[in-house]
């Protein structure tokens, strides 16, 4: 199928499920062999590079992003398949660190409309997204692809690959109805992604992961690293800019390297990044390239200030291990002399309670309550009703922008405001910030 242009492209993409917008109903027994044959009608690009996996409940898009300029520092080709994107799908496949341009997506999304005519197999919205990449990055002849686990690890579409190195970052309680009510059931999810002969890296001491882990890794014969015992995380301070921060691998010790992102928890997922790396090659990273890439690391929406000004802050924090994260990066990374105001909104499938709670004891001023741009988005008048059981001063607004509007209309130069609680949040806010517009095409759900 010829699309006339990227909106038509987009929009034939969209018209298939969208399990990130709409949650996934799990009735049906998964299975990854829609995918798998998907691919196998192409000849199975993914069989074409080696491959860098990674899961975990927070901090695996950071990971992701941080082994893939590690990689690509080396001097090797690397393909990145991240989600969510924030302001255009482009975002999500990348290689060397640029993302995919309007003409390759519209060709790529061309071929995929081909496949699914041609085989009459029927992929969800991510499903294709995942073989678009897998398909794109064979096209491009990278030497080595990381790869983002979209939910959970054992029935995410990802995991129709055979990666050398898979990694896990956290495991905490997030999207319990799919992956299971305890972190021993999320976990059993997320190791399958651990491949035989692979190397698997566990980048969390919590007990019941690494138990859960080493079986896994035993049963396979894989090679297991855990964290403060094959790699470790020496020393993860404040510094002015982000964090400094002392790395121990198998392979070398790296003393006080600045790391540009802000949050004591970005500390760890440099220390995932670089164990990754060099379970990949084998070797050392070397202390000037470790330093020249986490000297310049961005993560667009995660701790990213945006203004001075008020001071005004986003992070995706998306749940409550992720809330947990910024209240305490929020104790000491943005010291303000003024007020502190908080602009929220989030998805269904959270307990508002629990969502809250690392918020409470930060001193804001206001929260400024309103319903995200999603399907599955939770209505503000909840998450206002249980601010409100807490004594807090709380206003709502029906839409992210005028939320944010009235909070800076509410601060002098000295203030904080705080943006946190769904990705479609801070996207929306980001956009209106720096000028960036949506390119998202959206069919009617």
């Amino acid at each position: 199928m010829r699309f006339r242009n990227y909106e038509t492209a987009l929009g034939w993409l969209e018209a298939h499920v969208d399990f990130e917008r709409v949650a996934p109903n799990h009735a049906d027994i998964p299975s990854l062999e829609p995918v798998r044959k998907f691919l196998a009608v192409v000849a199975d690009p993914h069989l074409d590079y080696p491959m860098v996996h990674i899961t975990g409940t927070n901090g695996k898009g950071t990971t992701t992003t941080l082994t893939s300029a590690l990689l690509h520092a080396t001097g090797l080709r690397v393909g990145t398949f991240t989600s969510p994107d924030l302001h255009a799908l482009n975002e999500r496949i990348a290689v060397n660190g640029e993302p995919i341009g309007d003409r390759e997506l519209i060709t790529l999304i061309e071929r995929l409309s081909d496949i699914e005519e041609a085989s009459g197999i029927i992929l969800t919205r991510f499903e294709l997204l995942t073989a678009g990449a897998l398909l794109h990055f064979s096209d491009e002849g990278v030497d080595v692809a990381v790869i983002e686990v979209g939910l959970g690890g054992t029935w995410d579409s990802t995991n129709v690959i055979d990666s050398d190195v898979a990694v896990i970052t956290n495991v905490d309680l997030d999207h319990v109805a799919v992956l299971g009510t305890t972190v021993s059931e999320i976990a059993t999810d997320k190791v399958g992604i651990f491949r035989a002969e692979g190397t698997a890296i566990v980048g969390t001491t919590n007990a019941m992961v690494v138990e859960v882990a080493t079986a896994k890794a035993q049963s396979l014969g894989a090679t297991l690293w855990l964290f403060e015992e094959n790699f470790s995380l020496l020393a993860n301070d404040l510094a002015v800019g982000g964090r400094l921060i002392s790395v121990r691998t198998p392979y070398e010790n790296y003393e006080e390297v600045l790391l540009t992102l802000h949050g004591i928890h970005q500390g760890q997922n440099a220390a995932n990044a670089i164990a990754a790396c060099e379970a990949f090659l084998g070797r050392a990273l070397g202390g000037e390239l470790v330093r020249t890439v986490l000297g310049e690391a961005k993560m667009p929406g995660r701790m990213e200030l945006l203004s001075r000004a008020p001071m005004i802050v986003i992070d995706g924090a998306h749940n409550p291990a992720g809330m947990r994260a910024l209240a305490a990066t929020l104790d000491g990374a943005f010291h303000v002399t003024g007020e502190r105001r908080c602009v929220i909104g989030m998805l269904h499938g959270r307990e508002v309670a629990d969502m809250i709670q690392p918020l409470l004891n930060l001193g804001f001023t206001e929260f400024h309550v309103c319903t995200p741009e999603s399907p599955r988005a939770m209505p503000s008048a909840l998450v206002a009703q249980e601010l409100r059981k807490h004594g807090e001063t709380v206003i709502e607004h029906t839409s992210a922008l005028r939320a944010l509007a009235q909070a800076r209309e509410h601060s002098t130069d000295e203030d904080l405001i705080v943006v946190c609680g769904s990705l479609y949040l801070i996207a929306e806010v980001r956009g209106e910030l720096l000028s960036i517009p949506s390119r998202h095409v959206r069919n009617n759900d």
